[in-house]
């Protein structure tokens, strides 16, 4: 845990969130500020900074992530598809510097 992360900060319970999944090894949180009618995060509960800073022993964690994604959508409803994003480094558009994947959906993307 790193003890200036937000997400960090979440996953310790100290910052409140509205979780719609939780188990031992990530988080899932409705964003603060949605950018479709359902905008997700999947959080790890590890601190790992970026999808740069993976590496071999991070390799069940990811996929854990990965494959969780449509079950996720699932439930949430998103039956016609959904969309994942995994913003990694300052120019990638990283603002808080804790892996996450954004889920959105609820509506049409384009192409």
């Amino acid at each position: 845990m790193s003890t200036d992360c937000l997400f960090c900060k979440i996953v310790a319970g100290d910052i409140p969130a509205d979780i719609v999944y939780s188990d031992d090894k990530v988080i899932v949180f409705k964003d603060i500020a949605p950018k479709a009618p359902i905008h997700l995060l999947i959080v790890p509960r590890e601190h790992v900074e970026s999808l740069a800073e993976l590496n071999p022993e991070h390799d069940a964690l990811i996929a854990h992530m990965m494959r969780l994604l449509p079950k996720i959508a699932k439930d949430q409803g998103l039956e016609g598809g959904f969309r994942t994003t995994i913003n990694t480094g300052k120019d990638g558009g990283q603002v808080v510097f804790h892996l996450h994947i954004h889920l959105l959906g609820g509506q049409k993307f384009a192409a």
